[in-house]
């Protein structure tokens, strides 16, 4: 069953006296469980592409369909619900709250403390939870940041540069962990990454070049 789908997707941006079209007819189908690495330069649309699925930015034209009910981008509650409901986010910069403490961080989404000290051991972080981000490394605060993502329990989760700020044994904790979340929690993941390393932990690979998807890859994981 497709649990995301696109169609004829584009999305134009003005600046100056120009039109940018970052995407440029995207259509896309996405499985449940499916791991999907977009892979493609800076400015290629793929950030684009996942705000939209996000329901972060809007497309100019197009539908996106969510468990096959299109998304009603006018629509701010419907939009709101979705990014409640639907998905959860892991971005580059982490995005964390520096006032509060790693529990805190992780416990502001469903105010369940219960669950939310489970996430933290889930991501080996449960002795760290009266810390604060300023006192943990890159690599701890993106997995503060991942159980915050898991802490919506949505089916899907949408993964911006994950790794992006991290050094390459960090980024080996990082994609491990979000491929043992995969694999143990049924979710459908869409990261967007730049680094061809990452690809072995995906069962789909698309390629992107200005705006377009040129090349989709599904490969066969042991």
């Amino acid at each position: 069953m497709n649990i995301i789908e696109l169609k004829n997707v584009c999305k134009d941006y003005q600046v100056g006296d120009h039109v940018n079209r970052a995407l440029k007819d995207i259509n896309l189908e996405i499985k449940e469980q499916e791991f999907v690495v977009i892979l493609g330069p800076s400015g290629c649309g793929k950030t684009t592409l996942l705000n939209i699925i996000g329901g972060i930015d809007n497309p100019t034209s197009g539908k996106v369909l969510i468990n096959g009910k299109e998304l009603d981008y006018e629509n701010e509650k419907e939009l709101t619900n979705h990014r409640k409901d639907n998905v959860g986010f892991i971005f580059q910069f982490f995005n964390l709250i520096d006032e509060l403490t790693v529990f805190q961080n992780v416990n502001v989404i469903n105010y369940d403390k219960e669950r939310s000290m489970e996430l933290l051991e889930y991501v080996d972080l449960k002795d760290y939870c009266n810390d604060y981000p300023k006192n943990l490394s890159g690599g701890q605060m993106q997995r503060v940041a991942i159980a915050r993502a898991l802490n919506r329990n949505s089916k899907i989760l949408l993964c911006d540069e994950p790794t992006g700020a991290l050094d390459e044994q960090n980024t080996k904790k990082i994609i491990d962990l979000i491929k043992k979340i995969h694999d143990e929690k049924g979710l459908t993941i869409i990261m967007v990454t730049h680094n061809e390393s990452l690809i072995n932990a995906a069962t789909t690979v698309l390629r992107m070049l200005d705006g377009k998807i040129i090349k989709e890859e599904h490969l066969i994981n042991e």
